[in-house]
């Protein structure tokens, strides 16, 4: 597969300006193709010295992680599937509830026997750990997926040997970093400056401060929005429960910080809001702290999963987006959210 040429014309159809720290992606991600993949007898025998079921790409926020990996994926010929790192999670802990007779190896084992009969790779992209309950799990869930040879690729603001860092009980993580710097290739990637941030674009929907004139302009904007669209309650049932949302107006949704995310909600709500919505407007975000950082922690999932799922947003924050601030534990993750709001609210969104 000649990765090289095809991402030069792709960056010419896109009018993207060539990187040669990504043109070295590009050829390293090649070879992670042909020594996995290509069958001929020189690849054969050097991957079963030298081959890696993973592939781990870290770098700043902003700097193509996710392009780079999209476009490899794009051009991989086998079957795959690219999730959220918290969907795939999910799912597996929907598995377990399902197979709850089992004991966790036989129930990773066959969680994985799964995975391999439908994919020949997975996808990760921004992976992150925060919730202990995984830290805790995902050793043997990696070594299961590496074992079966089925190939991993992950885009992550963190390298390795960070992940997880001042995390609940991380001695017990320790095995899954091992496992990942054994049978990933670890990449990092440079760019000067954030291109979300960078793109000049005028449809510019981070409003702020939180005042009369903020909320003038972004009821006109909903009013021109939901021209002649009928209100009609939503009502999602996620796992027996059920999740109101009571401004919808077909596809698109209206609402305040403190439903999103002061209530006990997670993931799995996000998920299912984002499946039914198409624009979402947000009103009243906070300055975040160490009072708030639970509230801020679902924030970031939210907007983890609505970027995910590219769908444009509208806001209205306290502070000018570049200066909202974070809790401490939270500053690092907090990077990506406010790279993602730059760009969530500036992606063109076609009401008419």
């Amino acid at each position: 597969m000649n990765l090289n040429k095809k991402f030069l014309n792709f960056c010419q159809k896109n009018n993207f300006e060539i990187n040669n720290n990504q043109l070295k992606l590009i050829d390293e991600l090649n070879l992670f193709y042909n020594v996995n993949f290509k069958k001929s007898f020189l690849t054969k025998f050097f991957s079963r010295n030298k081959s890696k079921p993973g592939f781990y790409l870290h770098g700043d926020i902003g700097v193509g992680k996710t392009m780079i990996l999209n476009f490899f994926y794009e051009n991989f010929r086998y079957t795959k599937q690219r999730l959220h790192f918290n969907e795939f999670m999910i799912n597996f802990h929907d598995f377990v509830h399902r197979n709850k007779k089992d004991n966790q190896k036989n129930i990773i084992d066959k969680f994985v026997s799964k995975i391999k009969k439908k994919y020949k790779m997975i996808y990760f992209d921004e992976f992150q750990v925060t919730n202990i309950v995984d830290a805790m799990i995902l050793g043997n869930l990696f070594k299961k997926i590496f074992d079966e040879n089925i190939k991993v690729i992950f885009s992550s603001n963190i390298k390795i040997n960070d992940l997880y860092k001042d995390g609940l009980q991380r001695d017990q993580f320790l095995p899954f970093i091992k496992i990942m710097k054994d049978k990933c290739y670890q990449e990092k990637i440079y760019l000067e400056e954030d291109y979300r941030k960078s793109q000049k674009n005028k449809n510019e929907r981070f409003l702020y401060p939180l005042n009369q004139s903020t909320n003038f302009k972004v009821n006109k904007y909903f009013r021109e929005i939901t021209k002649n669209i009928l209100m009609k309650e939503k009502i999602l049932t996620i796992k027996g429960r059920k999740f109101n949302i009571r401004k919808y107006f077909d596809g698109i949704s209206r609402f305040d910080f403190k439903n999103l995310c002061e209530k006990n909600i997670g993931a799995e709500d996000y998920i299912k809001i984002a499946e039914v919505c198409n624009f979402i407007i947000i009103e009243n975000i906070p300055n975040f702290n160490d009072n708030n950082s639970n509230q801020q922690r679902r924030f970031i999932t939210l907007i983890d999963i609505l970027y995910e799922k590219k769908i444009p947003i509208m806001v209205t924050s306290e502070s000018r987006l570049d200066l909202l601030s974070s809790s401490k534990n939270l500053q690092q993750f907090f990077k990506r959210t406010i790279s993602r709001l730059h760009e969530l609210t500036s992606i063109k969104f076609n009401y008419l």
